[in-house]
């Protein structure tokens, strides 16, 4: 079955109580059981419920992975993640990770024992690279926001080679675009707020691995610290992936157009999209995903006004957060990624100058125009 009708029958009603077409909401926290010899296979709900399992199993088919676990936020799947190393390991991350994984890293790392290096460039690495402290290599690919594109199947390679898991957050493609599980990686995770969601109305994370021992340590973490995602908020999830296929068609069918428009205005000093980093890179978001999203990034030309440009927009709401049907727009340095000191912000290329945008499903002739007068409007 191919992944866009996967996502809508990954859930067979025949499974569901008097074969409901949409799956009902189990609200209950506890369930009675039937002797003392055992508990059934619900029993307290932290530790199990149906709406939760109904949506972890469709996830687990949506990346062709054994074992999936829903949480309360994208980043209680990251502390999860980040929950199954010890002290003296040293963990890989892109240097323009999102912020809140690296306030993560940066502020509870080291009182953990746990040690962390941002790389600038992981199509570089090579397996001699990683010392033996080195116990993972986390990526996002694309990078938010520079969208820069890092070769998972090579990385998967290297990481396997020198005993090292390989760690991706697929937040900006899903595996409607990309399956990292499938090139190789060991654990893929999701702020599934995003475009899993698809609406802007639920904060949810979601974690899948095909490995049994990494799998009960993630089944025990999401009992044991109980970040847990809710029944209803569950629902919603698995009410938004049904519609996931046609909101990234329609949104990178915008994209492309907006990326078009922008490549040849002169407002725009320079333009961030996956595989427009270099022809590597290129090449590398061609061989390994079929789309590139609806996330770009721009700087504006020195005589175009920043503040002018966001206060002229209609259709672009300033606000954080990408992945739901409305186009939006922020400053990554002061709203997303604030959390990096300057000094940091400055070498990775993450100023103030630099503006990040999600293109939702709005008219693409709407979209080109509101861009197209709030630079107009932003011309010294």
């Amino acid at each position: 079955m191919k992944l866009d009708s996967l996502i809508v029958k990954g859930i067979d009603a025949k499974d569901n109580p008097n074969h409901a077409v949409v799956p009902p909401i189990f609200l209950a926290t506890t369930y009675v059981q039937d002797n003392l010899h055992g508990f059934q296979s619900f029993a307290y709900a932290r530790g199990g419920n149906p709406t939760r399992n109904n949506l972890e199993t469709l996830f687990s088919k949506i990346e062709q992975a054994d074992y999936s676990y829903a949480f309360a936020s994208g980043m209680a799947a990251v502390s999860a993640v980040f929950s199954l190393f010890k002290s003296g390991d040293k963990i890989l991350l892109n240097n323009n990770v999102y912020g809140g994984t690296y306030r993560y890293a940066s502020n509870l790392f080291a009182e953990r024992g746990i040690a962390y290096e941002l790389v600038h460039d992981f199509n570089e690495l090579k397996a001699d690279d990683l010392d033996d402290d080195v116990a993972a290599l986390y990526i996002e690919t694309p990078s938010n926001p520079l969208l820069r594109v890092a070769d998972i199947q090579r990385l998967a390679a290297i990481a396997r080679e020198k005993g090292k898991l390989l760690i991706v957050d697929n937040t900006f493609l899903t595996a409607y675009y990309q399956n990292p599980l499938a090139l190789g990686a060991d654990l893929v995770l999701y702020s599934a707020t995003k475009y899993l969601s698809g609406h802007a109305d639920v904060i949810a994370g979601l974690v899948a691995t095909n490995q049994d021992k990494i799998a009960q340590k993630l089944k025990f973490l999401q009992n044991t610290l109980g970040g847990i995602l809710s029944p209803t908020d569950s629902y919603a999830l698995i009410r938004g992936i049904k519609t996931l296929s046609v909101r990234l068609d329609r949104q990178e069918e915008n994209t492309n157009k907006i990326i078009e428009f922008f490549s040849s205005h002169p407002g725009i000093d320079q333009l961030y999209y996956p595989g427009s980093y270099s022809q590597e890179e290129k090449e590398i978001q061609r061989r390994q995903a079929s789309g590139h999203g609806s996330v770009i990034s721009v700087r504006l030309a020195s005589d175009y006004d920043q503040d002018r440009f966001v206060a002229a927009l209609s259709l672009f709401d300033l606000a954080v957060s990408l992945g739901g049907v409305e186009s939006l727009i922020c400053q990554p340095a002061t709203m997303t990624h604030e959390s990096f000191d300057e000094k940091l912000q400055e070498k990775i290329g993450i100023t103030k100058g630099l503006l990040r945008l999600a293109i939702g499903i709005e008219n693409a002739d709407d979209l080109l125009e509101d861009l197209a007068r709030a630079l107009e409007k932003a011309k010294r």
